[in-house]
């Protein structure tokens, strides 16, 4: 089902169904700043290996988790330093991702993760309403190896089809450059990929911070 998140009775109905489905253990296609992502709940198993076939990637390509609030990544993290907190200060919600490592606690199983995650906040009010009340997601760019990126939740659709049960479409889609990643697990934060947040930005607020390979 797809629902149009401008018109408000569509969005009441279109987030409703995507957090009933995301508990059911469905795949669900949604709005962030950078891209449409497909996902699922984190903590499901099943739910994310469907995720995996659907975008027909294999474990050694885990999903990134999106959250919903910054409070959400404290009972997510195995420790979360001074560096990684200045950055999700400045830039959450965000187009910033960060590699932290994960408690061994959580009952998860997101792939070949090897003990680290990758996280972010988006700055987009439909995904964060979702992410608040569904919780933790897997959620990866809602395109299948080979085909471009759905410009909208319908393009998704045509590719996804019945795999996915709800399709939220947004006119506030921001179409973004994709996020930044920076692994923060180390002694000192590393640039993987520069994308929306610009490397000086980020040596605004951590002079230290290693720039990508190659650079």
């Amino acid at each position: 089902m797809l629902y149009d998140c401008s018109r408000p009775d569509e969005r009441e109905r279109g987030i409703a169904a995507a957090v009933e489905a995301v508990q059911r253990g469905d795949l669900v296609v949604i709005p962030t700043d950078t891209a449409y992502g497909i996902g699922a709940d984190a903590f499901k198993s099943w739910a994310v290996n469907s995720l995996m076939s659907a975008r027909g990637r294999d474990r050694s390509a885990p999903s990134p988790v999106l959250v919903g609030s910054r409070q959400t990544l404290d009972g997510l993290v195995y420790s979360l330093g001074s560096t990684a907190r200045d950055l999700v200060e400045a830039f959450w919600p965000g187009p910033l991702t960060i590699v932290v490592e994960y408690a061994s606690s959580l009952q998860w199983d997101l792939g070949d993760t090897f003990g680290t995650v990758a996280v972010r906040m988006p700055l987009h009010p439909v995904a964060l309403e979702v992410l608040r009340e569904a919780g933790p997601m897997a959620v990866s760019a809602a395109s299948k190896p080979g085909q471009p990126p759905p410009r909208t939740a319908a393009d998704a659709r045509d590719q996804f089809g019945y795999a996915v049960s709800v399709y939220l479409e947004s006119a506030q889609f921001l179409d973004m450059p994709s996020s930044t990643i920076v692994d923060v697990t180390g002694d000192t934060p590393k640039v993987l990929r520069l994308g929306a947040v610009s490397l000086e930005r980020l040596r605004g607020v951590m002079p230290t911070i290693k720039p990508p390979e190659g650079d």
